[in-house]
């Protein structure tokens, strides 16, 4: 499982469901999640997702910013990925939604279109967004409104074991220029000179970020700025065969193992356990395979071709800050997301855990505290900053149900009930459905 958020598969198809019986509710809904006591103090919601340590950063972070602002208080709304979209579509419905919420891009259009959230650029002199990294400055924008502001920025990226590459007597790849044909040349050799005691790499397929960076390079996209998929059926055909080359010469696990790891998360992963070389993650989760593995872990550039122009990297937000458009104290919102982009405080504390921050100046204040594989992270990104030419447009409504397609449909490609070609078809049939886009 590839979830650069915290949380639980099995919980995905949770959100898009509820949201639309939510929805149905909100015209009628009214107030927010804030009020004013006696002393005239806002109380402000600030929902968010994530794991322990996350929620006693982020308390943290709050008792500085209360202390610096006595007449805002923030309460702190917190739980799992997946609790958590049922909470926030549940809130939002019942007129009871946080003033300031995290949000995910497979879900801002949901909330943004349906007209739950405050427009970010409303709030000029109290949220300044001048100093966000220009390559994600827009991308919580749909329809000239800007409904989120990126926490910080993630690239998906291969990450690799040098230890397992020297155990195999395999040389570690130039990233800079290495092809498909020696990502899977590679992988192969690596499985065949430890008897699959280290395997190549874990199945790239699970997750659609990867094919979005495959789709670039070939001057497509995932989906295009209406929310219409925006690749050929020959590309994705071509995507699904990588995988089915690294089963044939044993590159990757097979069928059953791969349903196995991808069921047990990061923390089971072929990196974790030390049982491969390679897996495709996102780049803040570096620290936390790094731990798990007990290893030094490397970020590597994806592949290409060297006739592609585009090297199909892009920098994502890790999440975004939105405000309710129902809060009754919007400005004291803005206020508190101004401090959470731009206060070095706050991002002394919670550092890399919301990706790297988007405000430049803040993610310079930051980097000589960060932990080391942190830090080989944001060096990463700087490195690879050059190859990044634009951003992706917000996913459609009904982005949330394409993590399940794609689980099923390499399932389905693994175990060979289908050919590329027939997975390719599928996956298009699917999330042409799911997104209302045929």
């Amino acid at each position: 499982m590839n979830i650069p958020y915290g949380g639980a598969r099995s919980r995905r198809l949770a959100a898009p469901i509820a949201l639309g019986a939510a929805f149905a509710l909100l015209a009628s809904a009214c107030g927010g999640g804030s009020s004013a006591d006696s002393d005239g103090v806002v109380e402000l919601r600030y929902s968010w997702w994530g794991a322990d340590d996350r929620h006693s950063t982020l308390q943290q972070v709050i008792e500085i910013f209360e202390a610096e602002n006595p007449d805002i208080r923030i309460a702190g709304d917190y739980t799992d990925w997946g609790s958590y979209w049922d909470r926030l579509a549940t809130s939002t419905a019942g007129g009871d939604a946080p003033d300031i919420m995290m949000q995910e891009e497979r879900y801002l259009r949901e909330y943004g279109d349906r007209g739950a959230l405050a427009d970010l650029g409303e709030f000029d002199g109290v949220l300044d967004l001048s100093n966000v990294d220009p390559l994600i400055a827009d991308s919580g924008d749909l329809e000239d409104q800007t409904y989120g502001i990126a926490s910080g920025v993630n690239v998906y990226a291969i990450l690799a074991d040098p230890e397992a590459f020297e155990e195999a007597g395999v040389d570690m790849p130039d990233d800079t220029t290495w092809t498909w044909d020696d990502y899977v040349e590679i992988a192969g050799e690596i499985s065949e000179a430890t008897d699959g005691d280290v395997v190549g790499t874990q199945s790239m397929s699970y997750n659609e970020s990867g094919f979005q960076i495959f789709a670039r390079q070939h001057g497509e996209n995932l989906y295009d700025e209406d929310g219409a998929l925006a690749f050929s059926t020959e590309t994705l055909t071509e995507w699904f065969r990588i995988t089915e080359d690294l089963l044939d010469n044993g590159g990757q696990p097979g069928a059953s193992q791969s349903v196995e790891i991808e069921a047990g998360g990061p923390d089971q992963s072929v990196l974790a356990t030390n049982t491969g070389a390679m897996a495709h993650f996102w780049s803040n989760q570096l620290g936390g395979l790094t731990e798990s593995s007990g290893r030094d872990l490397e970020l590597l550039r994806y592949p290409g071709e060297t006739d592609n122009e585009r090297t199909g990297m892009y920098f994502k937000p890790a999440m975004f800050y939105s405000i309710s458009a129902g809060s009754d104290h919007p400005e004291e919102a803005a206020r508190f997301v101004d401090f959470m982009l731009n206060s070095n405080e706050a991002a002394e504390l919670v550092l890399a855990d919301l990706g790297l921050p988007a405000n430049i100046d803040v993610r310079s204040h930051i980097l000589s505290s960060l932990p080391a594989a942190d830090e080989r992270s944001a060096i990463f990104l700087s490195d690879v900053e050059g190859d990044v030419v634009d951003g992706n447009p917000p996913p459609p409504i009904g982005a949330g149900e394409v993590v399940e397609i794609t689980k099923r449909v390499t399932d389905e490609l693994s175990f060979g009930n289908l050919t590329p070609e027939e997975a390719a078809e599928q996956f298009i049939s699917e999330v042409e459905s799911a997104t209302g886009s045929a």
